[in-house]
């Protein structure tokens, strides 16, 4: 009977560490103004405002729909732990710009994109990947005209993955 007894607590042990290891997202540290992983590519670029609070910062998502069909994004403050959804999980499609305002990275700073298998993980808030910035990349490129910004953006998604984007 004990023996039974350690095999069940074995058992139940085993059990929950796999369920906690198939819950958990990999996460990852983007560093750059493109980051591309299989199933995935992001770009950074910049618009200017006429002045810093009219400065959008844009990141171009391309992902593999049989991959990950869905993304959001979380901003967080890393010492308070507060955290805003920035963009709640929606379908990425052909591609998704997210445009969020330069100054609110100072509040702000620590930028999570998330991306699902599918709509049960959404719902779920467990995301299979988790690709995350401290800030705006450094590398990422201010423009003044939205075309010339939406063409570099373009070039760096097809670029990510030898031209074939995020497929």
């Amino acid at each position: 009977m004990r023996r039974l007894r350690q095999i069940g607590v074995g058992l139940a042990v085993t059990i929950a560490c796999l369920a906690y290891a198939a819950d958990r997202a990999r996460v990852v540290h983007g560093s750059s103004d493109v980051y591309s992983a299989s199933g995935v590519a992001l770009a950074w670029g910049i618009l200017r405002g006429g002045d810093e609070a009219k400065t959008i910062v844009v990141v171009r998502i391309v992902t593999d729909p049989d991959s990950f069909p869905l993304a959001s994004v979380t901003a967080i403050d890393p010492f308070t732990e507060r955290k805003k959804t920035q963009v709640n999980a929606t379908t990425v499609g052909s591609g998704l710009d997210v445009r969020l305002p330069r100054p609110g990275f100072g509040d702000l700073p620590r930028t999570e994109f998330r991306f699902f298998r599918s709509a049960e993980q959404a719902r779920a808030a467990a995301p299979e990947l988790v690709v995350y910035y401290s800030g705006v990349p450094d590398t990422a490129p201010e423009f003044a005209d939205e075309a010339a910004l939406d063409k570099y953006l373009a070039q760096r998604i097809e670029g990510a993955h030898g031209g074939k984007g995020a497929r």
